[in-house]
């Protein structure tokens, strides 16, 4: 941290620092994990940035976090202030029992094992009542080409809920704003009709509200709460895989609401078909509406997001360095914004103007893990081992369909992936004109549009390559 920082400026300071760390984390962990363990902390940081004590509400909470997440919160404080910050754990107040939930079958034991430790507490219902993020709103959402579709379908649906595209199932990765869009219908419903019954949530907890309803045998309250429901927005639906129970508890509310001309949106990190472990009869429901993908944004949208979200910040980015970063991050919205909180952070602390060279120092381990993992060559072998091919082939002058179509992926990712130009990849792939590429990478990229297996194809490619 720069010296020039007064010490009657060290509690903000300090405070900026944690914050900071906080924001990260939000970008990194799923939103219940994050809401569950890491929301509720709070910290104090000595005058010296020497130390910061987390204060942990009980015993059992305060082990899970430091196993859990402590490597990971000093990594991230570390990398903000630039020096060693040690970190400690204390009590807020005595003690209380922890209760552990248990299930008064083994039949059903397997299923909800893991539904415990993401549980809310007794009246999450209650107390959360929609989960809306007010500020996840549709204003809010940067529009391109990525998430036009989606977010045009989650538009009407928002304005006349119960007609067309119900239910609604968003796909995408992990970070692209499948959840920030579900939040925006829900928010823009409310305020057309403030008295809808709307309700977020998580696969999770739905499959945790099963496990309560189970084991207090109130089903009756249950069916009740979901089936009443003007809009149910559920996320990551891929949880329910190998969970019967909630699986038929689900497919009980879905009917229900349908009938009642509710309205559903799903999002899951892939199509309906290509889900693991669901019912068939469940499946065939999700895909009797709307299906839509979610990609990750093109580099105009990229820029747009990084100085949107720096203005939030209250920081106008130069368009210099938007360019450079959204250049160099380019998988999902999430670490979009996780690189700019480790800029605008890194300008706090050592009190400097944003700059690319700024950008460059903040970003160094991320550019550096970029520059060694990505290359042609990799993506070459990678593509050619996922389509049983030759690693020859990529160069080859062959032309059948089986050869051509991998070579043609391999470039377009090879253009997504990396730095380097057309003319430099067509002669990574056999001295072939930079025409050549052009045509593979529009041509791949209007097929992942419309072809949902191609684009979980290159999804499994990408995740793969990024490691």
């Amino acid at each position: 941290m720069s010296s020039s920082i007064l010490p009657s400026e060290n509690n903000d300071a300090g405070q900026a620092l944690w914050q900071s760390c906080i924001d990260l984390l939000a970008q990194e962990l799923p939103e219940q994990q994050f809401n569950t363990w890491i929301k509720p902390l709070h910290a104090t940081v000595s005058d010296d940035f020497s130390k910061l004590t987390i204060v942990v509400i009980n015993r059992f909470k305060l082990d899970w976090i430091r196993t859990q997440y402590g490597g990971r919160i000093s990594a991230l404080l570390n990398q903000l202030y630039g020096q060693p910050v040690h970190i400690e754990f204390s009590l807020a107040a005595k003690e209380a029992p922890v209760r552990e939930p248990v299930l008064r079958t083994s039949h059903e034991a397997d299923e909800f094992s893991s539904a415990a430790s993401s549980a809310a507490s007794d009246a999450a219902l209650n107390v959360f009542k929609n989960r809306l993020n007010s500020s996840l709103c549709f204003d809010t959402l940067v529009e391109g080409t990525a998430n036009r579709m989606a977010r045009a379908a989650a538009m009407h649906i928002a304005n006349v809920p119960g007609q067309l595209y119900n239910p609604l199932f968003i796909y995408g990765g992990v970070g692209l704003g499948k959840t920030h869009l579900m939040h925006a219908v829900g928010n823009q419903l409310l305020q057309n009709r403030p008295d809808a019954k709307v309700l977020y949530i998580h696969a999770e907890q739905f499959v945790s509200d099963v496990v309560k309803a189970y084991q207090r045998k109130t089903f009756d309250e249950f069916k009740h709460h979901y089936h009443s429901l003007d809009l149910l927005l559920i996320d990551d639906v891929q949880f329910f895989a190998n969970k019967d129970r909630t699986q038929e508890e689900f497919f009980n509310a879905f009917e229900a609401l349908l009938a009642k001309k509710s309205h559903i949106v799903m999002t899951s990190d892939t199509y309906p078909k290509g889900l693991a472990d669901i019912h068939e009869r469940l499946v065939s429901r999700f895909d009797s509406g709307l299906t839509v993908a979610i990609e990750p944004p093109e580099l105009e949208m990229r820029v747009a997001i990084l100085i949107n979200k720096s203005r939030a910040e209250g920081t106008e980015m130069p368009e210099e360095v938007a360019f450079f970063v959204a250049k160099n991050v380019r998988s999902n919205v999430r670490e979009l914004e996780g690189a700019l909180r480790k800029i605008l952070a890194y300008s706090r602390f050592n009190q400097k103007e944003v700059s690319i060279q700024l950008a460059r120092d903040a970003l160094r381990d991320l550019l550096s893990i970029q520059n060694r993992q990505i290359s042609v060559e990799n993506i070459q072998k990678t593509v050619a081992d996922y389509y049983k091919i030759k690693v020859a082939d990529m160069y080859s002058k062959k032309r059948p369909a089986s050869i051509a179509r991998p070579r043609q992926i391999a470039m377009y990712l090879a253009k997504e992936l990396t730095q380097k130009s057309l003319p430099e990849i067509g002669e990574l792939f056999g001295g072939r004109d930079h025409t050549t590429v052009l045509h593979a990478v529009r041509k791949i990229s209007g097929e992942r549009q419309t072809l949902n297996e191609l684009n979980q194809q290159l999804h499994v490619l990408e995740q793969t390559l990024k490691g």
